[in-house]
């Protein structure tokens, strides 16, 4: 394949969440708002399989891609995948073949995603990954973010990768499961347990079906 040559996909979504990159310090975070992971199921680089392609807040807004939308476009691969929650982003020449009408009774929730705003300000809770897997992905309130870790504030390029799975879903949710804390390394050896005070008092402005 020709660097930096794009690739051709073309399929039907199964998930439209937030792309959103989580950068962790030891006890602080922050977050980066990437825009929109579309996962789709379909062709791309001659083979069908489940694949996901990043495109962003603007695009979204445009073409209000839902649950089982046909599409297709043009892509690059990500260049670094450590710091994307997708496989491929730069996306172009996006067409929309067929716009689903589906409608399900919740959950999952898979109706017209919300602003990227609406996610920030709703704050999120730890997920557990295999709920994720197995209940979440159609849903618009799951979100899997790419972790970046800063092990150590005073040498910035000692940094660890992984990802991690949040909801930003009404809190009654029957499919909910919070999963093990999350376990953050740091200098020398330290590691910092984030308690479940974090999730509580970040979700506290919502209420029980918000």
């Amino acid at each position: 394949m020709i660097k930096n040559k794009k690739i051709n996909f073309q399929g039907t979504i199964i998930s439209v969440q937030p792309r959103i990159r989580l950068t962790r310090s030891f006890d602080q975070s922050s977050h980066t708002y990437l825009g929109f992971l579309l996962r789709i199921k379909g062709e791309i680089v001659g083979e069908e399989r489940e694949f996901t392609v990043g495109i962003g807040k603007a695009t979204q807004e445009k073409h209000k891609f839902k649950y089982h939308d046909i599409i297709k476009g043009k892509c690059l691969s990500v260049k670094n995948p450590n710091l994307e929650p997708v496989e491929y982003y730069k996306v172009s020449g996006l067409e929309t073949i067929n716009t689903s009408s589906e409608q399900e009774e919740p959950p999952p929730w898979i109706d017209n995603p919300p602003t990227l705003e609406e996610y920030r300000e709703r704050e999120h809770r730890r997920l557990s990954k295999r709920t994720y897997n197995s209940k979440c992905i159609p849903c618009i309130w799951g979100c899997c973010m790419a972790v970046e870790m800063i092990i150590d504030q005073w040498n910035p390029r000692n940094k660890q990768f992984r990802t991690e799975t949040f909801c930003y879903g009404p809190k009654s949710c029957e499919f909910y499961k919070s999963g093990p804390n999350r376990k953050v390394p740091g200098r020398k050896g330290m590691v910092w347990e984030e308690p479940d005070w974090v999730d509580e008092e970040n979700t506290a402005h919502r209420g029980l079906n918000e």
